[in-house]
């Protein structure tokens, strides 16, 4: 199994505008890229739900809109992930 870190391309418009009631990254553990996305897909907030409330397009599915990368021991110490969002 791989660790992946997904994250949108841009949280500002698109699916995660508003910016609120969103998750906006994951690291998940899969064997595959469409694994990890399917996985952050299930546990979407309403940036994989239509405006009627309904599961519609999927930005966890869609590299156009999301990024999906393995993440490695490689490289300097740091945090990894910090998803933070203040009203």
């Amino acid at each position: 199994m791989r660790l992946w870190l997904l994250r949108p391309i841009d949280r500002e418009s698109g699916a995660w505008d508003p910016w609120y009631d969103k998750a906006f990254g994951f690291v998940v553990r899969a064997e595959t890229e469409n694994e990890a996305r399917s996985l952050a897909s299930a546990e979407g907030g309403d940036e994989v739900r239509d405006n009627a409330g309904r599961r519609g397009g999927n930005p966890w599915l869609d590299p156009k809109q999301s990024t999906c990368e393995t993440l490695t021991a490689d490289g300097a110490a740091g945090v990894v992930i910090r998803d933070f969002a203040s009203a």
